[in-house]
């Protein structure tokens, strides 16, 4: 029986490789950019992501065990929910990114300080609308005027808010067109918050032809409010002369509704409503009328202008 002699190679000895590996942080640590105030490298960068990402993971998984373990237990409402659950990302994340700084390129914290000072000049100069977005958007986390969910009316936009970042918020209009407001506009401008109360009052105006019946009118106001299912019965709907106009009275039908978001709809029903009791009460609805009085002599037609007339 023949044996074939193997050979096999062994290991390098433990010098060699820890050396090899001594040589390779060498490289990642070599500083590509070596200034007194901070040094670079690839090993500090590769550092400064890990902390990031570690900052990040601790902010999620903590978000997530205060909202499921902590604050359902308190009953805390949603939207103060989303704020505290902001402030403790933006906290965490911040901490970790001066962390990731100081361990990562080796910067002093009073060079960090000083750099912020510069930034901040810049901010005041060149980066002053993004500012006051940011600030406008602690306001409204802490002051919460807006919350998640309330529907609110910015001029021509209306629509539910679906998200308050930091500088931005989402609203969701009717059509689920999503508009990006700046924060700075709902803190310095004028907003109409739907939500703010659970019970509002909407007014539908309309108009009745002169020579109806006010009081006519008014009970039929009054059933087209009553029959709507959404308009509440307690305070019981109201009805106002408003103005006498150029071709109508102008009257006004006041209605309570616990569902403002609704608000559009529950005016499209009292519409309906009103336009078939007015049908059934003959009560007309006017348009825009104009009546041309004519002075006796002064308009004069000459004998060639009527001869002209009958020939076309």
């Amino acid at each position: 029986m023949l044996f074939q002699e193997i050979t096999v190679e062994s290991p390098p000895p433990p010098e060699i490789r820890d050396t090899i590996f001594q040589k390779i942080i060498q490289i990642l640590n070599y500083p590509f950019v070596n200034q007194k105030e901070f040094k670079v490298s690839v090993l500090s960068l590769l550092l400064l992501v890990f902390v990031i990402f570690i900052s990040v993971m601790i902010s999620r998984y903590l978000r997530r065990f205060l909202e499921k373990r902590v604050l359902v237990n308190f009953h805390v409402p949603t939207s103060l929910q989303y704020t505290l659950l902001r402030i403790v990302h933006y906290i965490i994340v911040t901490i970790g990114l001066i962390y990731g700084l100081k361990l990562g390129l080796a910067i002093d914290l009073t060079s960090l300080a000083v750099i912020l000072g510069f930034l901040s000049v810049g901010i005041g100069f060149g980066l002053q609308y993004i500012a006051s977005d940011i600030v406008s958007g602690f306001i409204l986390l802490f002051e919460r005027p807006v919350r998640i969910g309330d529907r609110l009316r910015m001029d021509d936009i209306e629509g539910r808010v679906d998200n308050i970042s930091i500088r931005t918020t989402t609203v969701v209009t009717n059509d689920d067109i999503t508009v990006i407001l700046p924060n700075s506009d709902l803190v310095r401008g004028r907003v109409t918050n739907w939500s703010y109360s659970n019970k509002v009052r909407i007014r539908v105006p309309v108009g009745a032809a002169y020579g109806s019946d006010v009081e006519v009118v008014t009970r039929a106001l009054c059933e087209a409010g009553g029959a709507v299912s959404s308009v509440l019965k307690d305070p019981p709907p109201k009805v106002q002369l408003k103005n006498f106009g150029e071709s109508s009275l102008d009257f006004e039908l006041l209605v309570w509704i616990n569902r403002p978001h609704d608000h559009t709809q529950i005016r499209s029903d009292l519409n309906y409503e009103i336009e078939r009791l007015f049908r059934q009460y003959d009560i007309e609805i006017p348009f825009p009328q104009r009546d041309v009085h004519l002075r006796s002599g002064s308009l004069k037609v000459t004998q060639k202008e009527l001869e002209v007339e009958d020939e076309g």
